[in-house]
C-alpha cells in the first residue's frame, strides 16, 4: 500500500477514536465511529483476496447496521427528552437500543457471529487493529452510558459472551478464530462488571489490549495462522516460544500471571454484590478458555514440527522484529500481578 495512503488511513483511525473520546454530543460521537469504520475498510481489503473481500463486506454491513441503530437510539432519545448529550440518556428504550448497537459493534454474544469470520479473513496486522484499537471507541461510549443501562441486560450479555467464548474456541484450529473467541470471552468479563465497577472494566480492557498485542506480534513473527504451523516456533526461537507460552497462559487468566488480576478482582466484586451464580458460571467458563490456550501452549512448546525445512535454527541471527514493543508488552502481560494492591487502591 502507498505510504501516503497508509498514513492517511492510520491518522483517520486515530481521529475517529479521538472524536469519540472527546465528544459529548451524540452526532459527534457517531461521526467518530463512522470515521473509524471507513478508515479500517481499505486496510482490510488491500490483500485483494476473496476471503479478505468477504470479511470486509461482512464487517461493513455489520458496522453500518450498528451505526444506524445507534443513530436511531440517539435520535429517539433527543425526540423524547430534548437532549443530545451523551450522558443524558433518559429514555430506557433508547438506552437498550444503544447497548444493542454497541454490542453488535464490538462483537458481544449473541451478536458475535461476524467476529470470528471477519478476523479469519484478515492478515495478522489488520486483525490486531480490529481486536484492540477498534474496541476503544465503543467502550468509551459504554463507560459514559453505564448508569443509564439495564444492569440485568449487561449481566446477561456478559455471561452469554463468556459461555460462547469458552465453548466456541474449543474445536478451532485456526489461530485467528481462537483469538476471536478469546476476544468474545474477555469482552463478556468487561461487560458483566461494567455497572458495578466501571474502573475494573477499564483495567480489564487495558490488560486485554496489552496481552492481545503481544500474542498477535508473536504469531506475526512466527508467521503462524494455524495450530499445526505454530509447532515450528520453538525451533525458530526458544526464547520467543517461552514468551508465547507465558502470554497465552496469562490471556487464559492463570495465576501468577497478569491476566489473573482482572478476573480475580471481577469475581471478588461480583461476590460482594451477592451475584454468586454469575460469578460461578464465569469462573467455570474461564476454565474452558484456559483449555484451548493450553492446547496452543502444548503445540508451541511441547511439540516439534516434522518439516525438515523448519528445523534450521535461526534464533542466533540478528532479528529485525519490533523487539522493543514486544519486550514491553510481553513484560506487562506476564509480570503485573504483584502490582494488584496498587491497582486495587486506584480502583477504590
Amino acid at each position: 500500500m502507498n505510504p501516503t495512503v497508509l498514513t492517511i488511513l492510520i491518522s483517520s483511525l486515530g481521529l475517529g477514536t479521538t472524536l469519540t473520546f472527546i465528544g459529548s454530543h451524540w452526532l459527534l460521537v457517531w461521526m467518530g465511529l463512522e470515521i473509524n469504520t471507513l478508515a479500517i475498510i481499505p486496510l482490510m481489503i488491500h490483500q485483494h483476496h476473496p476471503r479478505a473481500v468477504e470479511a470486509t463486506t461482512k464487517y461493513f454491513i455489520t458496522q453500518a447496521t450498528a451505526s444506524a441503530l445507534l443513530l436511531f437510539a440517539s435520535i429517539t432519545n433527543a425526540w423524547t427528552s430534548g437532549e443530545w448529550s451523551l450522558t443524558e440518556m433518559i429514555n430506557p428504550t433508547s438506552a437498550t437500543l444503544a447497548l444493542t448497537a454497541l454490542a453488535l459493534k464490538i462483537g458481544l454474544a449473541p451478536l458475535h457471529f461476524w467476529l470470528p469470520e471477519v478476523l479469519q479473513g484478515l492478515d495478522l496486522t489488520t486483525g490486531l487493529i480490529l481486536s484492540t484499537w477498534q474496541k476503544l471507541a465503543p467502550f468509551a461510549i459504554l463507560l459514559q452510558l453505564y448508569p443509564s443501562l439495564n444492569p440485568n441486560l449487561l449481566l446477561f450479555l456478559g455471561i452469554l459472551s463468556t459461555i460462547i467464548g469458552g465453548w466456541g474456541g474449543l474445536n478451532q484450529t485456526q489461530l485467528r478464530k481462537i483469538l476471536a473467541y478469546s476476544s468474545i470471552a474477555n469482552l463478556g468479563w468487561m461487560i458483566t462488571i461494567l455497572h458495578y465497577a466501571p474502573n475494573l472494566t477499564l483495567l480489564n480492557l487495558i490488560l486485554y489490549i496489552i496481552m492481545t498485542l503481544t500474542t498477535f506480534l508473536l504469531f506475526k513473527i512466527f508467521n503462524s495462522t494455524k495450530i499445526n504451523s505454530i509447532a515450528s516456533s520453538s525451533t525458530k526461537s526458544p526464547l520467543l516460544s517461552i514468551i508465547t507460552l507465558l502470554t497465552l497462559l496469562s490471556l487464559g487468566g492463570l495465576p501468577p500471571l497478569s491476566g489473573f488480576m482482572p478476573k480475580w478482582l471481577i469475581l471478588q466484586e461480583l461476590t460482594k454484590q451477592n451475584l454468586f451464580i454469575p460469578a460461578t458460571i464465569m469462573a467455570l467458563m474461564a476454565l474452558l478458555s484456559l483449555f484451548f490456550y493450553l492446547r496452543l501452549c502444548y503445540a508451541t512448546t511441547l511439540t516439534m514440527s516434522p518439516n525438515p525445512i523448519n528445523m534450521s535454527s535461526s534464533w542466533r541471527t540478528k532479528s529485525n522484529h519490533p523487539t522493543l514493543i514486544l519486550l514491553t508488552s510481553a513484560t506487562l502481560s506476564i509480570l503485573l500481578l504483584p502490582l494488584t494492591p496498587s491497582f486495587f487502591t486506584l480502583i477504590l
